[in-house]
């Protein structure tokens, strides 16, 4: 542990950062889930296009407030957009 009162607090901010960040992360990795679920269910799914809306927010979110990187953003926004597509054909 630091003995310097700054560091201290950097230390403190950085696990709540560090969880912020992390609960970014699982959520997208949850709504993944549940758009894949939904296009599974059929051709036809009615909550397979809000799945995927509710997805690519917050994947937007998350790159916004950098807990992930641009580039992993946009690929995980294409393969959403490709799940989504595979739907109609």
């Amino acid at each position: 542990m630091a003995n310097i009162h700054s560091q201290k607090k950097r230390i403190l901010r950085a696990e709540r950062e560090r969880l912020e960040n992390r609960r970014y992360t699982s959520k997208v990795k949850t709504l993944f889930r549940r758009l894949e679920a939904a296009v599974g269910e059929g051709g036809d799914a009615p909550d397979a296009e809000p799945a995927h809306r509710e997805l690519v927010k917050t994947i937007d979110k998350a790159v916004k407030r950098g807990a992930l990187h641009k580039n992993t953003g946009a690929r995980k926004k294409s393969r959403a957009a490709r799940t989504l597509a595979s739907r109609e054909s």
